[in-house]
């Protein structure tokens, strides 16, 4: 009988920080957000193809976050604080990346520029 094999999860970063750099220069200006969007795309694809290839028969899904999956779930459940500016629906990568550390100063005058998507 065939063992069947889990992951509880998987590092997001990359193997040579590529989601840590694209944050960065997303951050900075240096990049825009499709940038940023192509390399989670990248990650993801890859992340799912090597626990494929490593034989996981139960491969985890929606355990990807651009930066951190407690303010995915604080955008999820609408517990932004105000000074934000979050409007409470739906938003772009920028909107929420915005919510980072190093935007709080920030945070709500560029909030309002974003598009809802």
């Amino acid at each position: 009988m065939p063992v069947a094999i889990s992951s509880l999860g998987f590092p997001r970063i990359g193997s040579k920080r590529e989601l840590k750099f694209a944050l960065e220069n997303f951050w900075s200006g240096k990049a825009p957000a499709s940038v940023l969007l192509e390399v989670g795309r990248g990650l993801r694809k890859a992340n799912w193809a090597r626990q494929h290839a490593l034989g996981i028969t139960h491969i985890p899904s929606n355990d990807f976050s651009f930066y951190d999956h407690v303010l995915d779930t604080s955008v999820m459940v609408g517990a932004i604080p105000a000074v934000y500016g979050w409007q409470g629906r739906g938003g772009s990568a920028r909107a929420l990346l915005r919510h980072g550390p190093r935007q709080r100063n920030q945070g709500a005058a560029r909030a309002r520029d974003d598009q809802v998507v």
